[in-house]
């Protein structure tokens, strides 16, 4: 029994490792999936590895509570078989005294001396077998009432670690059932659809807006660019404007000069 119940606790420490693998994966698998699948899976993947949490704690309790108790009576055993050897060899010395005592009354029914002494003998071990009997009976007796105890109470234990591992275990599968129930399927089903087919109107609409600025800058930039040539070429022309009236009036002065000195002379 003790074997198989370490088997047992074996085979739970295998399930949490597997499980840990499984959490591990969902996580992967969860960063490549839409959004509210993804929170869905994540939460998820944290319930499950919760539940390898009380796993670990259920592998210790039962390790401590179920696997070592049984794995002392191999001691106990031991000292119990070497008791019942005792027991029989006084048994034994019995019974062979007996077997002597039988064959001295057949061979030599007529000595008394001889007789006598094998009685003697044979009342000797049949008083050491009573008396080992008589302990071993006792011991028996104790051993078979500390192991209906310790039986109730090695299984009692084991029962109330697997009840208090599947108590939380429901509890935090129903949370994780609730995450994964709770994920949005038309709303990831949006963000797929929108993946597979692009909005191209949209696009489309950026593009003609996009061009249409495009074309308004240009021709904003070429009106100020003539506009800039224009006032240049005022500039330009009301300057030679004032320079002609310039050399005009400088003219005038000229021939005022040589009207007044002609006079003169």
């Amino acid at each position: 029994m003790c074997q198989l119940f370490a088997a047992y606790v074996r085979k739970t420490a295998r399930l949490r490792d597997k499980a840990d693998l499984l959490v591990r994966e969902i996580n992967m698998y969860a960063d490549t999936e839409t959004p509210n699948l993804k929170s869905g899976l994540k939460h998820f993947a944290n319930q499950l590895s919760q539940v390898q949490d009380y796993r670990q704690a259920e592998v210790e309790r039962l390790e401590a509570k179920v696997i070592e108790p049984l794995k002392g009576y191999g001691a106990v055993l031991k000292v119990k078989r070497e008791d019942l050897k005792m027991t029989q060899s006084a048994r034994d010395r019995e019974a062979k005294q007996m077997r002597q005592l039988e064959r001295m009354r057949q061979r030599n029914p007529s000595d008394r001396q001889i007789i006598s002494q094998a009685e003697s003998e044979l009342q000797r071990a049949t008083m050491d077998a009573t008396r080992t009997t008589r302990q071993l009976e006792e011991t028996i007796d104790e051993f078979e009432k500390q192991k209906i105890c310790d039986i109730k109470k090695v299984l009692g234990e084991f029962v109330t670690v697997e009840m208090a591992f599947h108590a939380k275990a429901l509890e935090v599968y129903t949370n994780a059932y609730q995450h994964i129930q709770n994920v949005d399927e038309e709303g990831d089903l949006e963000v797929f659809r929108s993946m597979l087919h692009p909005p191209d109107t949209l696009s489309r609409l950026d593009i003609v807006q996009a061009n249409t600025t495009r074309r308004s800058l240009n021709q904003t930039g070429s009106s100020l660019g003539r506009s800039g040539s224009l006032q240049a070429q005022t500039s330009r022309q009301l300057q030679q404007d004032d320079d002609d009236d310039d050399d005009d009036d400088d003219d005038d002065d000229d021939d005022d000069l040589e009207e007044v000195t002609d006079e003169e002379d």
